[in-house]
């Protein structure tokens, strides 16, 4: 006879369904693992000896192979202990087919036999819902997995409460979700004096999911906005809440209860490599631009990043979603976020002020500023300098509108977009309009139309910020409750796009 359990191997945030399988064969004592199992999975045997050992069992001097199928997908991670161990004990007469054939068990096995917490309890429970399977998975795991809730999750502390669960002496109770308490907003835009049209700039940014870019001097003001972004954007959807979820729970990241309904904001630093930025190392595991997706991506002191690094960035700007390619895997993650980017106008940081500027000012400028290649800097729908703020503003009191003001206005612009595109898959935002339903939802009357050609030939717009000022426009528009773009929505638009920071900030 062969046991059989389920588990789940990870190819990014998808968990693709595994069969343990077990068989004691006769021959001289050994224990072998196949089924192409990295080293952790190879070091299983180990732990789930021990663990036996600790409950008293111990594994029969046979020849015992587990076959880990299919055998041509690569196995990784400590998570295959447990359904390795109940794939032994099923083998030896302690628990049945019937307790175990309608399982998918993950967790990874300490010496003493308690289960430890493993990453991708979320994406396994989704897995077992879509083959009608029941989850078991270490206790820590089962807030995470119980959001899942068209599928029984079992979480257990240990192997010996599994093994009492399935033969009646102490039944599991199904886990339950945990409650995410969302902590409270206290980084508010209001406290940001001065600073208007930077201000502006991120009402438009949210309300569109449009990617930004500031510069200006040290102490201008670009670090604090960009900190403040999250608090007027909308809640996560359920949909983007799950995936978001999903990439959090590969990477280890998700706090204890599993879901939560806050948009990611990440800052990496500049020193970060592309494995870091974009994914990959061991695993191919995500890197901070799928780790912000649905949030923020703020990358301060942008030009310092390797221009890998940046140049990286274009495709998961355009398309949404990233493919890590390695010798023997290629994971796709979805990559969606809100990219800020912050930079000083050179190297010191004080090109605009001339008493404080370098002795080679103002090529310093255009040499530091062409560290971002013109195609990145196209992606950007809205440039703006941020200038520093005088004395005599800082000692006035907070007087700009509260976050939760801005955010009704975001809401409501989000509102529209979200009817708007109800019946467009894969569009959620105005930044995600292009061809056909651009030009439908986004040609403005005769004076926005006039005033784009003019700005257009002028400027010499290429065609893909010819279409990100129309997407713009229609963000603007939607902030006015209007249904058509007009010229001042052009305008406004355009003011945000006309900035050239190689030329400008240098002259």
């Amino acid at each position: 006879m062969v046991a059989r359990i389920n588990t789940v191997a990870f190819d990014g945030i998808d968990a693709r369904l595994v069969e343990v399988e077990c068989a004691f064969t006769p021959g001289l004592p050994s224990f072998a693992i196949v089924g192409l199992p990295d080293k952790a999975v190879s070091e299983a045997r180990d732990r789930v000896r021990a663990a036996l050992s600790a409950m008293s069992l111990t594994l029969p001097a046979r020849k015992i192979t587990v076959n880990l199928s299919p055998a041509d997908l690569p196995k990784e991670g400590s998570h295959f202990d447990l359904p390795i161990a109940l794939a032994l004990l099923t083998e030896a007469g302690m628990l049945t087919p019937e307790d175990t054939g309608n399982l998918l068990a993950l967790g990874e096995l300490s010496l003493d036999g308690t289960l430890q917490p493993v990453t991708g309890a979320l994406p396994a429970a989704l897995a077992a819902a879509e083959h009608e399977l029941d989850l078991v998975c270490p206790k820590p795991c089962g807030a995470e997995a119980a959001w899942i809730d068209t599928t029984k999750v079992l979480a257990a502390p240990s192997l010996a409460s599994v093994l009492a669960h399935f033969t009646g002496q102490s039944p599991l109770e199904p886990a339950r979700t945990g409650r995410i308490n969302s902590p409270p907003q206290t980084k508010d835009l209001s406290e940001v004096k001065g600073q208007e049209r930077a201000k502006r700039a991120l009402e438009i940014a949210a309300a569109g999911r449009h990617h930004i870019l500031m510069v200006g001097p040290p102490g201008s003001g670009k670090s604090m906005l960009a900190a403040r972004l999250p608090g007027i954007m909308p809640p996560l959807t359920a949909t983007e809440a799950l995936e978001m979820s999903m990439i959090h729970s590969v990477s280890g990241l998700l706090e204890p209860g599993g879901i939560s309904r806050d948009r990611p904001f990440r800052t990496p630093h500049h020193t970060a490599s592309m494995a870091a930025i974009v994914g990959g190392g061991r695993g191919a595991k995500p890197g901070e631009i799928s780790l912000a997706h649905t949030g923020v991506l703020f990358m301060d002191e942008f030009p310092e990043f390797s221009r890998q690094v940046l140049e990286t960035l274009r495709q998961p700007l355009e398309t949404g979603e990233v493919t890590v390619a390695r010798a023997n895997a290629h994971v796709r993650y979805p990559s969606r976020f809100l990219l800020v980017a912050a930079a000083n106008p050179c190297r010191c940081g004080y090109l605009t002020d001339p008493s404080r500027a370098c002795n080679k000012a103002p090529i310093c400028g255009e040499d530091y500023m062409k560290k971002i290649s013109g195609p990145l800097l196209d992606r950007f729908d809205l440039r703006l300098d941020v200038p520093p703020v005088s004395f005599q503003d800082l000692d006035l009191p907070a007087n700009g509108e509260r976050s939760d003001v801005i955010a009704q206005r975001v809401d409501a612009a989000r509102a529209r977009q979200e009817a708007r595109y109800a019946d467009h898959k894969g569009v959620t935002t105005n930044s995600d309009i292009e061809g056909a339903l651009l030009d439908e939802v986004a040609t403005p009357d005769a004076d926005g139309r006039d005033i784009l050609m003019r700005a257009a030939d002028r400027f010499h717009l290429s065609a893909r910020g010819y279409h990100r000022v129309l997407r713009v426009a229609r963000t603007i528009a939607d902030l006015d409750g209007a249904t058509q773009v007009g010229r001042q929505h052009v305008a406004e638009a355009l003011s945000f796009r006309l900035v050239s920071h190689r030329e400008a900030l240098a002259g």
